[in-house]
């Protein structure tokens, strides 16, 4: 069969439309792979985009109308699978390429899920918590023929937690009237919830890191890190590399920088966020920028913020011999070749932050089967499936000899495309 004919990326601005991005990966692998045209076309497409509108009545008795998307871009492994989250400035193009990758990143940790993605159009911060259950379940119930626990299962994501995964379950529980607790992941431990969920994604990024550095020949305990971001992601993965004896000697987030070259005490961050909120005032290191960071001169550094942090203005003036990606979407496509041709090791974030999901994975197996695990047992199998997906990531790389990005591509796709033509297209 004819193979696609791929077009030269069209020029984007240097911070990257988020689906191009992932598309312009997306089209070297499937070029390496020579993917026939139809099996291409197809796995480029979502599956189902729904755009809803959310109206609610604010506290102060003012009608509002909020817009909420859902993406699923494949369900060829099984149910979808994808966080949701709550930001002002969320656009359908970053839903969909968040959901590409979530198809990319169960594929790579090899669980029966495909790619999906969420978002409400709002800012958290300027919400009531009485106007942010209300979103959340009218968000819900305009989305009850989508969610399910053998459809489409949401869990948290940026400026979403454990509470608003409660409303989801619960809502969707009242109008299916049963308890449904495999609907949604990243519950609070009371109504299915998953021990060692909050911890997942930075204990993966903490495997990746640990894999990363023995690939290279370098000892963790003499080694170095700064990590961007400290939220859920960034404040465990310090926690969890300085536990491992890698020096954090900088830690950032909404409110700057702070770097120590003695090391961070990362619990005493973590604590003052606790009450504060940001670590603005803790006193924890001398100040720098966010951009700062990224440049300094350490052995690894773990963007675990936002999307386009490393764009081709800043790659060039990075130091760090290994970058494991926290955050999704953290080094735009431009970026990647100057990062090559200076032979960083970056772990990619379809792999490097897969323990969430993979945690998630246990949780709704849990629930599925009503019986549930002790921490020990988490752990022992995240780790050890994280293990296995970065294995298999780097030994792909070196068989086609590309960064472990496009490996990693290059493994999920394959994957998935095998597993198309297996079930076939019902028409």
């Amino acid at each position: 069969m004819d193979t696609v004919v791929y077009k030269e990326p069209a020029p984007i601005a240097d911070k990257e439309n988020p689906f191009e991005s992932m598309m312009q990966r997306f089209d070297i692998a499937a070029e390496m792979l020579e993917l026939e045209r139809g099996v291409y076309e197809y796995l480029k497409t979502p599956v189902k985009q729904v755009t809803v509108s959310i109206p609610i009545q604010m506290d102060n008795g003012e009608i509002e109308v909020f817009e909420g998307y859902r993406v699923i871009h494949n369900d060829a492994l099984g149910p979808s699978k994808g966080g949701i989250r709550y930001a002002p400035d969320i656009t359908l193009d970053e839903i969909k390429a968040l959901a590409a990758w979530m198809t990319w990143k169960c594929s790579i940790a090899n669980i029966p899920f495909g790619g999906a993605k969420g978002g409400v159009k709002c800012d958290p911060a300027r919400l009531t918590q009485v106007e942010l259950e209300k979103i959340t379940r009218r968000f819900t119930a305009n989305m009850l023929d989508v969610f399910g626990p053998d459809k489409d299962i949401p869990a948290p994501d940026m400026n979403t937690n454990e509470q608003i995964m409660a409303w989801i379950m619960d809502t969707y529980s009242m109008h299916t009237r049963r308890t449904e607790n495999a609907v949604v992941t990243g519950k609070p431990l009371i109504i299915g919830g998953s021990l060692g969920r909050r911890e997942a994604t930075g204990r993966g990024v903490t495997v990746s890191t640990l894999a990363a550095l023995a690939k290279r020949g370098m000892n963790a305990k003499q080694s170095s890190c700064a990590v961007q971001g400290f939220g859920n992601v960034g404040s465990v993965s310090a926690k969890l590399l300085g536990e491992q004896g890698i020096k954090v000697v900088a830690v950032s987030d909404v409110s700057g920088g702070y770097y120590n070259k003695k090391g961070i005490d990362v619990t005493r961050a973590m604590e003052w966020v606790q009450k504060h909120r940001t670590l603005e005032g803790s006193e924890i290191g001398d100040s720098l920028t966010n951009d700062e960071l990224l440049e300094l001169d350490v052995d690894v550094l773990v963007p675990a913020a936002k999307e386009d942090q490393i764009t081709a203005k800043n790659a060039s003036r990075l130091k760090a011999k290994i970058i494991v990606e926290g955050a999704n979407g953290p080094t735009t496509a431009k970026a990647d070749p100057i990062l090559d041709s200076k032979g960083v090791l970056v772990v990619p974030d379809i792999l490097a932050n897969s323990g969430g999901v993979t945690v998630s994975y246990f949780e709704w197996v849990q629930d599925r089967q009503g019986y549930f695990w002790s921490l020990e047992r988490v752990n022992r199998r995240l780790e050890r499936m994280m293990h296995e997906a970065f294995t298999n990531v780097f030994r792909t790389a070196e068989k086609y000899n590309v960064s472990m990005r496009l490996g990693a591509y290059i493994l999920a796709i394959d994957k998935v495309a095998k597993t198309l033509k297996v079930r076939g297209i019902y028409a």
